[in-house]
């Protein structure tokens, strides 16, 4: 199950399905691969660039800014997911222990507690 509770919601300036396909490598745990590198995986890249081949993408600033910013996107879209996941966990877990005080009280006040 994906962390964020919409498909798409990654901001504007993304194509469709790209924040999708992009937060599917973000959860893995995987590198995002850029144009021309799709079909390779993130060793053979390593492998290939530390041959001193220059992957698609690299060699241009305007190219390489744009993708830093979709892939910032994607970042920051799934860690405010995680985040919301991570506030919704702690609120339940305060609501389930001040259920079992207000059990625990109401007990006490009828008396079917007899132990404090």
């Amino acid at each position: 199950m994906a962390a964020h509770a919409k498909p798409g919601d990654y901001g504007g300036a993304l194509r469709p399905g790209e924040g999708d396909a992009m937060a599917a490598f973000v959860q893995s745990g995987k590198r995002i691969p850029r144009r021309g590198e799709v079909g390779l995986s993130a060793d053979e890249i390593s492998r290939f660039e530390d041959l001193g081949y220059v992957m698609s993408g690299s060699r241009h600033s305007r190219m390489n800014a744009i993708r830093i910013r979709k892939e910032n996107q994607v970042y920051s879209a799934e860690e405010k997911a995680a985040l919301a996941m991570i506030n919704y966990e702690e609120k339940a877990l305060r609501e389930q222990k001040v259920m079992a005080d207000l059990k625990q009280l109401v007990k006490q006040a009828t008396g079917e507690d007899p132990g404090n």
